[in-house]
Formats: structure tokens, C-alpha cells, sequence
């Protein structure tokens, strides 16, 4: 018997969001141009060609950073991830923001296909999004953002230990939202857009990153 035949809708979906968000985060990284072309390869994605990061501690960080969100994807409790950009002085410059709902109710079968269709085409925009994006220079650094519904809890696992508290600036004002794609189907509801400041002000807001 196949093991995702034993999985709970929920966690076959959040099975699934989690390759994916591997790969488009991979994607992010690699539009943005921090790194030298040579830094990643190219592979086979649901039938669509793709980056991978060649250099273990940058695929390690994506590949650790989304996998250990999987079991709170599926119990709901992550209400959005971000990929956030930041300047030398540690100010957020540009935010690709994933914004999740798992069905919690849904009892179902999930069809994979139908689910892999619908986020395959956020990766078709994601290629295209460049003139959306902001130029950066070479010296910003970024990281892998998740927004809680709550804290972790020790109990929730062996990888809640992974994700602690951070002051991390975020803009006072609303910020200037450009959106790329989203997809309404049961059990996963997800929507991406492009952040960008529409003030230089800040103010400090505690959020959970890796």
C-alpha cells in the first residue's frame, strides 16, 4: 500500500505544498540574482524546467526551512510564508508573500493532479514576475519568514524548536501589494503577491524565521 494512502487530506495537501514551496522559493532566489547563474541547476518540475541550488547550505536552508513547516501547514496553523529581502541595514526591501488556508473540515480524497495542476501555475507566473520585483544590490541578504497563528510549541514536534521569535522591522504603513497569482480549491486556498514598502518608516512586529 502506497503510504500517502494512509494520510488525512490535510496532510497529503500539505505533502504536496511543501515540494512546491521548495521549488518556488528556489525560484524567488534565483530571479532575484544575488547569486552567480552557476550556483544552480537546472531540473524537471511538474513537467516544467526549474532551479535547483547547487550549494548544499543554500539548498539545505530551503530544503530544512519549508519541510519543517509541513506539520503545522497541515494542522493550519501557518497563515503565510515569506521570502523577505533585506538592505545592509537589516530594513525589509521587497517581500514575496505566500498567504495559506488548509481546509481543516475537508475529508475527502485530495487528487494530486488536480492540486499540482493549479500550483504549477504559480511557477509559470513566478518566471515571468521580474519587471514586478525591485532591483537589489549584491550586498542585501534574505531569509525564509513564517507567520504563525500561534506559537510553536515544544510538544508540536521536533522541528517547532527550529522556529523562534525575531524583532523583525516591518513597515508602518500599509505596504504597495502587487499580486501574481492565486488559486480557491478545496482543501488549499492559496494566494501570491509582491510586497513593497510605501514608507520608509518602520516599526518592529514579532514573526517566526529560521
Amino acid at each position: 500500500m502506497d503510504p500517502k494512502d494512509n494520510q488525512s487530506p490535510q496532510g497529503e495537501t500539505a505533502r504536496i505544498l511543501v515540494e512546491f514551496l521548495e521549488v518556488a522559493i528556489t525560484s524567488i532566489v534565483y530571479l532575484k540574482g544575488l547569486y552567480p547563474s552557476g550556483a544552480f541547476e537546472r531540473r524537471r518540475y511538474l513537467n516544467l524546467v526549474v532551479h535547483r541550488a547547487r550549494h548544499p547550505q543554500l539548498r539545505n536552508y530551503i530544503h530544512m526551512s519549508v519541510s519543517g513547516l509541513q506539520p503545522f501547514i497541515e494542522k493550519g496553523l501557518i497563515e503565510r510564508v515569506a521570502v523577505v529581502f533585506f538592505d545592509t541595514e537589516n530594513v525589509p526591501l521587497e517581500r514575496f508573500i505566500f498567504k495559506l488556508s488548509v481546509n481543516q473540515s475537508y475529508g475527502s480524497k485530495v487528487e494530486d493532479a488536480d492540486l499540482e495542476f493549479s500550483l504549477r501555475s504559480f511557477l509559470i507566473k513566478l518566471s515571468v514576475s521580474q519587471p514586478l520585483t525591485s532591483a537589489l544590490s549584491q550586498d542585501c541578504r534574505w531569509e525564509i519568514v513564517a507567520y504563525f497563528q500561534m506559537l510553536p510549541q515544544a510538544n508540536m514536534g521536533s522541528t517547532a524548536a527550529l522556529w523562534i521569535p525575531t524583532d523583525t522591522k516591518q513597515w508602518q504603513q500599509p505596504p504597495l501589494i502587487s499580486p501574481i497569482k492565486s488559486m480557491s480549491s478545496e482543501p488549499l486556498n492559496v494566494q501570491l503577491y509582491l510586497e513593497h514598502p510605501s514608507l520608509s518608516k518602520m516599526t518592529n512586529s514579532k514573526v517566526q524565521h529560521l
